[in-house]
């Protein structure tokens, strides 16, 4: 399937009404395997993000994509295309920056003697494995970056395509730590095809965590957002824990919904037509700010606490705990001294001379930009 590309030499009058504060756009263009769906294709001038002083567990971060096209509607990331002049709803979900030129960026700025070899995280704001991913292949360049420089990472998602990478990621984890989180939090297929209707099937993340922990690799997983009234009984939550242990999560994480301004307003609207008899409570949890009220947190902590330890995801257990060989279904293995798998010198690829490595399936070249 041939992309459809236009060079855009000016902003078509009330079309995209930030396309001219898209910093490096090249093109942008349509294909009818993502309808309704707009790639503006960039050159970035840089790759690593930081955020340091935050309560993060990392300092750096690579951000392929802006905007997603999984379409969660309580995506904490929405307000970000504000900076786009872009709205926060449909945009966000529509309108799709893919930095095209992001891996050599990368490789430029960890080859800078200054570069400290702190962990990079993949997936902090939008996902790296969304449904464009399967066409411009931005990922394995960045895993390959950062391995070949001794940088350990750590990739968070919903894409079941991280399938493709599992062997570049295998490869990478002979080399420096690497940590995998998959984010399910909705059990209920139903809800989830109306909250988040472009991430893959409650079933398709379970395969894809069992796949990545019969690769040896850890994989946690976030249970977030949990959803006050919706997702948050003591059965529900039972019932997911018991499916993440029995695929062989090696950790879970849970947190709850929080609705940052530019998110509140969409969510609320999907809340007001899918649940109205909802939507008064949801208006005094979040009365005083982003966060659920602190007595809701605490009576959630003290019922999701026991039943995470039911199911072996005690305080110990870690999306970066020790790769075990195989499966362990039920999720607890002692962790590296650093919290980290520790890599295995001995299958080293990417700083041998130039061995062949594993490669994903070759997909149609993307059409070049037209002048």
């Amino acid at each position: 399937m041939r992309w459809a590309g236009q060079q855009l030499d000016v902003e078509t009058p009330g079309a995209l009404p930030g396309l001219g504060s898209i910093a490096g756009l090249v093109r942008s263009v349509t294909t009818p395997e993502f309808q309704g769906i707009t790639f503006h294709e960039v050159l970035a001038r840089s790759a690593l993000n930081s955020v340091p002083g935050t309560a993060l567990p990392f300092n750096w971060t690579v951000n392929p994509y802006r905007g997603c096209t999984h379409a969660c509607r309580y995506c904490f990331a929405r307000p970000t295309h504000k900076y786009l002049e872009l709205d926060t709803g449909q945009d966000f979900d529509r309108q799709i920056v893919v930095k095209t030129n992001v891996a050599d960026v990368l490789r430029r700025e960890l080859a800078r003697p200054s570069w400290s070899h702190e962990q990079v995280a993949l997936g902090t704001n939008t996902d790296p494995y969304q449904r464009a991913e399967g066409r411009y292949r931005l990922m394995p360049g960045i895993i390959e970056a950062l391995a070949a420089s001794g940088t350990p990472l750590s990739v968070l998602t919903k894409g079941t395509l991280l399938r493709r990478d599992l062997g570049l990621l295998s490869a990478a984890a002979a080399e420096v730590r690497v940590g995998i989180g998959i984010s399910l939090a909705l059990g209920d297929e139903e809800l989830r095809r109306r909250l988040e209707p472009g991430v893959p099937s409650v079933r398709g993340r379970l395969d894809l965590i069992r796949a990545i922990r019969e690769a040896g690799l850890p994989c946690g997983v976030m249970v977030a957002p949990v959803l006050p009234w919706l997702t948050d009984s003591a059965d529900q939550l039972d019932h997911l824990f018991a499916q993440l242990a029995e695929a062989g999560a090696t950790g879970v994480t849970t947190l709850i919904l929080h609705l940052r301004p530019g998110v509140k307003d969409w969510f609320m609207s999907w809340l007001a037509h899918d649940h109205p008899n909802l939507v008064s409570r949801y208006e005094s949890l979040y009365a005083h700010g982003s966060y659920a009220s602190p007595s809701y947190r605490k009576a959630f902590e003290q019922k999701a606490r026991p039943l995470l330890d039911k199911h072996g995801f005690g305080r110990g257990s870690s999306h970066r705990a020790k790769p075990i060989n195989g499966m362990q279904p039920r999720g607890v293995v002692d962790g590296a001294e650093s919290g980290w798998g520790d890599p295995d010198p001995s299958a080293a690829l990417f700083r041998r001379p130039r061995l062949k490595l594993p490669q994903p399936e070759p997909s149609p070249p993307i059409q070049p930009p037209l002048f």
